[in-house]
């Protein structure tokens, strides 16, 4: 046939084209999936002091607030007797514990589609 390239002419095969596709986006989502890393752990590196502080805030907060109620106790002590002051301050920040706890589980109820 004289019209016809051989396939010196041509190259390479519609298969060896497809394999090379296929190597091709092979290549192309392990880079993707390394730039999601890169760009993961450079946001881990920039929050990583900002939680720590976060956390560090959190505990020193717990910390002032137990002294807190630790001197409520001592000064109600005074009045009433250690006993009953602890009672006291025990059951007035549960109170406030149990009513806080309520309000944010209605709050996340409707945030999150569960009606009332």
């Amino acid at each position: 046939m004289a019209g016809l390239p051989d396939e010196a002419e041509v190259g390479t095969g519609i298969g060896d084209a497809i394999g090379q596709v296929a190597e091709d986006a092979k290549a192309y989502a392990l880079a993707q999936v390394d730039v999601a890393k890169a760009v993961a752990a450079a946001r881990f590196r920039a929050a990583k002091a900002g939680l720590i502080l976060g956390v560090t805030a959190v505990l020193l907060a717990g910390s002032a607030l137990t002294a807190l109620l630790v001197g409520l106790i001592i000064a109600l002590s005074t009045l009433t007797g250690p006993l009953l002051a602890t009672a006291i301050v025990v059951v007035v920040v549960l109170a406030i514990a149990g009513i806080l706890g309520a309000r944010a589980a209605s709050s996340l109820s409707r945030a999150f589609g569960g009606g009332a």
